[in-house]
């Protein structure tokens, strides 16, 4: 998941296989749909001669309903000379993959305590070998959890957050029953938290045609600085919407300044100058949703807004699993309260065969071992082909990122890095659970 500090931000995938009246991509599900139905191959029926027939027309069934389930995983590089990291992001641009940004954990039992990268990697083979473009810093500052896309020949980063967490210096202030200095966001008549939260929450747009040569498009967009923001492009323009701002109470303590969370949007057509085309979305405020442009449609998909909830494990994590759509970011259309996987952040959805394929996630007690694929957004079927070859809930990643290209057989789905971490800061291997190998979702 991504978000505003987070050292372990949810995030959520989920893919989509559903069949409906309605098949082909980008074309609008009844604007009544409002419930969520689940339709598996197991419910079309087949008519077979014998045992060996039978298996032959089950398979073809399934591969005719839907074509992922005829794709499986496999691990392109185990290890990239790019960090092990979270929160990153990848793009195609000219042919080329691009990685870009993230955190790295530190070796620390301080909660998020993380190295942030300004760097930027490509790849000309779908992940197998990588080049440094730039490790400057002269360019965008270092950043996680913010967004990047391409448009027009060009990459853009927009915002995300550094990160700063220092010991919390005005706690002994308030156990002396002082106030505390002017300008700090501290209610003394809450706990004071441990560590007092310095990262900064970015609005500033960045785009570059190569990855190397950088140009500032503005230091500061008209929405508020944020991670775990939400970003596609759809015709002319670039559209921005959610995210949150301010660090996570899981992260800071108790009695820190609140996360805030949005809702609005905003579109802009070179990232210089920005529309706002909806003070407050009918979605609730979040971080960490994940929107998927299809035809003339952008689609919104989970995220969340809290990292945990008490008590555990009976409480149900303020984790979310709608779909919303629009077509010019100010009217909304609810496709589905509830779809067929689990809430969570720390996702991605991706468009792969006329089909929204969403997986991954971070889950408050166990990570999601899944992938759900739908045709639009409000029926939905889960893939065999578990991500990443996983088959426990701590081997499944959040927090990473995807790019769908054409491959030699057709389009494939690359990821990238991701995080495993838990919210146990004491553990002394917790900062390992990072990762920086890069797999492929392609047809068997």
């Amino acid at each position: 998941m991504c978000r505003i500090w987070l050292l372990v931000a949810p995030l959520l995938v989920a893919a989509a296989c559903g069949s409906t009246d309605d098949t082909s991509s980008g074309s609008p599900p009844s604007s009544e749909t409002e419930t969520t139905t689940s339709s598996t191959v197991a419910d079309s029926p087949t008519t077979t001669d014998g045992a060996d027939s039978a298996e032959s027309t089950t398979t073809t069934a399934l591969e005719d309903l839907d074509p992922l389930q005829g794709y499986l995983w496999t691990r392109q590089t185990a290890g990239a000379p790019w960090s092990k990291r979270a929160g990153l992001r990848a793009v195609e641009l000219d042919e080329r993959i691009l990685v870009l940004g993230g955190r790295t954990p530190n070796q620390s039992t301080i909660p998020g305590d993380s190295q942030i990268w300004a760097d930027v990697w490509a790849s000309d083979d779908l992940g197998v070998s990588w080049e440094l473009l730039t490790d400057s810093t002269d360019h965008w500052s270092p950043r996680a959890y913010f967004q990047a896309t391409t448009k027009d020949g060009y990459v853009y980063v927009i915002g995300g957050q550094d990160y700063g967490l220092e010991p919390n210096p005005f706690c002994a202030l308030l156990e002396q029953g002082l106030e505390p200095p002017p300008g700090i966001p501290f209610d003394p008549d809450e706990p004071c938290p441990e560590f007092f939260p310095t990262s900064e929450f970015f609005n500033d747009v960045w785009r570059s045609p190569d990855g190397v040569q950088w140009e500032q498009m503005t230091a500061e967009a008209p929405w508020a600085g944020r991670a775990g923001l939400s970003a596609a492009v759809l015709g002319d323009h670039i559209y921005v919407m959610g995210g949150s701002q301010n660090d996570d109470s899981s992260i800071i303590g108790e009695g820190g300044p609140a996360r805030i969370y949005f809702n609005d949007v905003w579109r802009s057509t070179d990232g210089s100058e920005w529309e706002q085309m909806n003070e407050a979305a009918p979605w609730e405020p979040r971080a960490g949703g994940f929107v998927v442009a299809s035809g003339d449609w952008l689609y919104l998909f989970g995220g969340e807004d809290g990292f945990t909830c008490t008590p555990l494990p009976d409480c149900e994590p303020p984790y979310f699993n709608d779909v919303w759509r629009t077509t010019d970011g100010a009217t909304w259309e609810l496709v589905t309260p509830s779809a067929g996987w689990s809430p969570r952040p720390g996702h991605v959805c991706e468009l792969l065969e006329d089909q929204f394929v969403c997986f991954g996630g971070f889950g408050l007690v166990e990570n999601p071992v899944d992938i759900w694929t739908s045709a639009d957004g409000a029926d939905w079927s889960e893939l065999d082909a578990i991500p990443w070859d996983a088959e426990l809930p701590e081997q499944m990643r959040y927090d990473f990122d995807s790019v769908v290209v054409e491959g030699p057989a057709g389009p494939v789905l690359l990821t990238f890095g991701g995080d495993r971490e838990t919210f146990d800061f004491a553990d002394p291997e917790n900062y390992l659970r990072v990762d920086n190998d890069v797999w492929i979702f392609a047809p068997s």
